[in-house]
């Protein structure tokens, strides 16, 4: 199946001649595709990923890889030899888009595309790093969602993060090499990172491969995957992000006593290792 919809997908720009159909990815339950508008569309862009995904369905089932729409009515060809019986359908009703406007996003959802078979891979070979748990029991009597490695709890060394918005930058500099220093020893590292100097250091210990654990202001969506970096990290087991708060899905901005509560969190965990 995953030939017939990567053929349809390259026919795309000789039917509809505006749009050029670009890097795409056949995963086994998804597909990725860019389609880069070369000219104002006599149809919206719906139209064409809806004929798309009627087509590849189409040859699909004529090719009997899928059931006939009213199975027992229609015979369905036989499958070739090895490959599995017949599937009831190929695409779920809608699609999500996203419109890449600004310099870079083009590049970046390229690589995305491409490195979804590798994501994937290492999904799979490690499921229960890549697993939200609803409650972990972080303190005691205190409970989060947490994606990760959550061994990092149990890290004799911990080191929190916790930055002031007013460090110089010589001072930054000098807390993020002795932060990096521990790190490289044995400690794992804990922030909320709220401010740019959290964020900074994070984002340096992930780069050096340190272990790392975040807590997060908001919760996790649906089938939640840790993003760029994270995704690495935790498949390394590297990272454990924790949710204190349930997810919203307008984010709001964060307020001073969440702040404060993160730090707290942070700084708890920190000076705590979990039996």
């Amino acid at each position: 199946m995953g030939e017939v919809v990567l053929e349809v997908w390259r026919r795309t720009s000789a039917v509809y001649p505006g749009v050029e159909a670009c890097e795409c990815v056949v995963m086994p339950d998804h597909f990725h595709g860019i389609l880069w508008v070369k000219e104002r569309l006599a149809r919206p862009m719906g139209h064409i990923v809806k004929a798309f995904k009627r087509v590849s369905e189409q040859e699909c089932r004529s090719k009997g890889l899928l059931l006939p729409p009213n199975p027992g009515s229609v015979p369905a060809a036989a499958p070739a030899a090895g490959l599995p019986a017949p599937a009831a359908g190929l695409w779920q009703p809608g699609f999500q888009d996203s419109i890449l406007l600004h310099r870079g996003q083009l590049h970046a959802m390229a690589a995305y595309i491409a490195d979804n078979p590798r994501r994937l891979a290492a999904k799979r070979a490690n499921p229960a790093l890549f697993t939200v748990v609803a409650r972990e029991a972080v303190l005691p009597g205190r409970t989060c969602a947490a994606i990760g490695n959550r061994f990092l709890l149990r890290h004799p060394l911990k080191r929190q993060i916790q930055v002031s918005r007013h460090i110089s930058p010589a001072e930054l500099a000098a807390l993020q090499e002795e932060l990096l220093y521990a790190a490289a020893h044995g400690a794992a590292l804990v922030s909320p990172c709220i401010s740019p100097g959290e964020k900074a250091i994070a984002r340096a210990a992930l780069e050096a491969g340190r272990p790392l654990i975040v807590l997060l202001a908001n919760g996790f969506a649906p089938h939640y995957k840790p993003p760029g970096r994270y995704f690495d990290a935790c498949s390394a087991g590297r990272l454990l992000m924790l949710a204190p708060f349930p997810y919203q899905r307008q984010r709001q901005p964060l307020t001073r006593a969440q702040c404060l509560e993160l730090n707290a969190w942070a700084r708890t965990i920190s000076h705590a290792t979990k039996s």
